[in-house]
């Protein structure tokens, strides 16, 4: 939907934020399961409370940022003990910055049982009914993906909750992650059968599952599998490819012009692009505060930036030369831009690292009624922030041509012209890696869990970050030394590769916390 309204009346029934049982959906004040589920409009209502959370300060605001920050690309940017606690690989679980993620993510999960169980039998439009299931599948294999591969390994999984259990108060967890992998494969390949596709779609209803997110995610699904199981780099291919070979067109914005077609991805007026797959809805008053939050602290003086992360060197060091990303992507001192409106060049009095996110900066641009939230106390814009794009679909496919021996050129290559540079020839799992590092900087792609699944985390992170001192913060042409942002910190692979579950959750269910932890 442009703008996703979520009616009262859905989230009465639907409710249980904050519930230390993330299991609890018991409808709240006069309306009930007995007179609720009669409408169209109630299925509707329904479906349009799953997508609540999705930009919630605690979810895709920046709360799973925090998980993504632990990598070397960027890390907070402000004193914080539970952030430095979760970069550190020291966190409890219950840190206030990533405390609610596991509890919110099983309420969509619940959500999206709750709409399973009543839709099926309600007298509606076929085609209204299996718009509405299909986004309650979607919804809780969504759900199921962020916390799969951060809570789950080879030793357990995570609960698996559905019609069946949903009113069951104790869950155990399953013996492997794979467990919850099968479980988000059936629940997308549903969503994928009953979905529309992204082009029928009125304007009111953008942003909604679509049948080519449900591929989509079914190729990642897939990506994360096949670290367990080697036989699902194949389906990870014929995924992608069903997003790749759409009629809906999914592809590149790419007309030839390296210096503006990467950086308009992020462009307000391209929430829907060709390279849409599926991002969080935002909007104005009720939005998407990650732009905010990679903003330098204050918007020096104009507008309230949260300066929450700071790139590295590392990240900036990693562009090759004439890569256009590197400047659509990163703000160092002296780069010009446009702020409110107004020219400037980049300096930061507050930057950990002297450099800045520049991929978010679109909304900024323009005077401040244009695409921000009146009110600078919570810097929110109309700025859809892409979960998985269609360039992050291609590098799947390459990933998983190469993982099975196969060339995975072609893929790679297109990304890589977009950004003009040459082709590769015989692109090596190496040369993926540095794609999608420079290609999803910044992004929800997960940096981090790249790292720890390739195996990479504990030699990347033994490793100190940097960044750029320099001599006058207020001076764009200000001279630098390089200097330690972060000490090379411990992770161990054996622990460190899923992050521990909230200590209330544990206590509420009486499942076990993750070993190490």
């Amino acid at each position: 939907m442009k703008v996703l309204k979520y009616l009262s009346l859905a989230l009465l029934i639907l409710s249980s934020a904050c519930s230390e049982d993330f299991t609890n959906v018991i409808p709240q004040g006069s309306v009930t399961s007995g007179n609720y589920w009669q409408s169209e409009e109630d299925a509707i209502n329904a479906a349009n409370g799953l997508y609540q959370h999705w930009d919630n300060d605690h979810l895709f605001g920046r709360g799973i940022m925090y998980f993504i920050a632990a990598c070397d690309d960027f890390h907070q940017g402000r004193t914080d003990a539970a952030a430095s606690a979760i970069r550190n690989f020291q966190a409890t679980g219950q840190e206030g910055r990533i405390a609610q993620i596991y509890p919110l993510l099983y309420t969509v999960i619940q959500r999206a049982n709750t709409v399973l169980r009543y839709v099926p039998n309600m007298n509606i439009n076929q085609d209204v009914k299996n718009r509405v299931l299909g986004e309650a599948y979607f919804a809780r294999a969504h759900a199921y993906l962020w916390l799969s591969p951060r809570y789950g390994d080879h030793r357990a999984g995570i609960p698996i909750v559905t019609v069946e259990n949903m009113d069951d108060l104790k869950f155990t967890r399953p013996a492997h992650v794979i467990e919850n992998y099968r479980l988000i494969e059936q629940d997308l390949l549903q969503a994928a059968e009953l979905l529309p596709y992204f082009t029928t779609y009125n304007s009111s209803d953008l942003g909604r599952a679509h049948k080519d997110a449900a591929y989509a995610y079914l190729a990642k699904n897939a990506l994360y599998w096949a670290g367990h199981e080697n036989g699902k780099w194949a389906d990870a291919v014929r995924y992608a490819d069903m997003v790749i070979n759409s009629p809906t067109d999914r592809r590149l914005i790419n007309t030839g012009n390296p210096e503006v077609d990467f950086e308009s991805v992020f462009y307000v007026n391209n929430n829907f692009s060709s390279e849409y797959v599926f991002s969080t809805v935002s909007s104005k008053e009720r939005g998407q505060i990650l732009p905010g939050v990679m903003l330098e602290n204050t918007g020096w003086g104009l507008y309230n930036g949260w300066g929450t992360f700071s790139p590295t060197l590392e990240l900036y060091n990693a562009f090759e030369s004439g890569d256009a990303r590197k400047k659509a992507t990163l703000l160092a001192f002296g780069d010009e831009f446009t702020f409110l409106g107004n020219p400037r060049r980049y300096y930061s009095g507050n930057s950990w690292t002297g450099i800045q996110f520049n991929k978010y900066m679109h909304p900024y641009r323009f005077p401040q009624d244009v695409h921000l939230n009146p009110n600078g106390d919570y810097p929110t814009t109309d700025l859809n922030v892409p979960l998985i794009r269609f360039a992050e679909i291609l590098l799947i496919k390459a990933e998983a041509l190469i993982m099975q021996g196969q060339n995975g050129d072609e893929p790679i290559n297109l990304v890589r012209s977009r950004a003009g540079l040459a082709p590769k020839t015989g692109a090596t799992l190496s040369d993926l890696k540095q794609e999608r590092r420079v290609e999803l900087a910044g992004e929800y792609a997960d940096r981090h869990l790249d790292l720890v699944r390739w195996g990479d985390a504990q030699a990347a992170y033994a490793r100190p970050a940097t960044g750029r001192n320099h001599a006058n913060k207020t001076n764009p042409d200000s001279g630098f030394e390089v200097y330690q942002t972060w000490p090379a910190r411990t992770f161990n692979p054996a622990i460190h590769h899923v992050w521990p579950i909230p200590p209330n959750t544990i206590s509420v269910s009486g499942i076990a916390q993750n070993e190490g932890w």
